[in-house]
């Protein structure tokens, strides 16, 4: 596991929503690029796209097995592709960011507000980013390290 990559993201995503607290949450929205892209402070208290409101012991318990795993799967499978190990320690960090608020404040800060989609934060974005690198790694190889010469 990369731990510099995931401080890193961790801070990244701590330091932008400490931002939309103390700055977004006293004006809601902040336009950038009126009816586009704007800064606005949402509490999400389910999942992607507010589903699952309320649920808050499932995903606690949900994040913790999920993290646990790959980390898991990481020590076991040292020599794994390098999109694949940047993909998994992506999803672990944005997993543990939202992970924080929600044994924080009960909810996650969102704020990255492009109207078109729902609002989300740096953590959702990674999860999302790993996501799409282990996926490219599932789908070209049938396997997760690459084979020795």
């Amino acid at each position: 596991m990369n731990f510099i990559l995931v401080i890193v993201i961790l801070v990244l995503d701590k330091a932008t929503k400490l931002f939309a607290i103390e700055y977004l949450q006293p004006i809601r929205t902040l336009p950038i690029v009126e009816g586009i892209f704007h800064l606005t402070y949402l509490e999400n208290r389910g999942a992607a796209f507010g589903i699952l409101q309320g649920q808050r012991t499932f995903f606690l318990i949900a994040t913790t097995i999920v993290v646990a795993s790959i980390v898991f799967f990481m020590y076991k499978y040292k020599k794994m592709y390098k999109p694949m190990k940047i993909g998994l320690n992506f999803i672990v960090a944005g997993a543990i960011g939202n992970l924080i608020d929600r044994v924080r404040f009960g909810f996650v800060v969102d704020f990255f507000d492009f109207r078109i989609w729902p609002v989300f934060n740096i953590a959702d974005s990674a999860v999302v980013i790993g996501a799409i690198l282990v996926s490219y790694i599932v789908l070209k190889h049938d396997h997760f390290e690459p084979k020795e010469m």
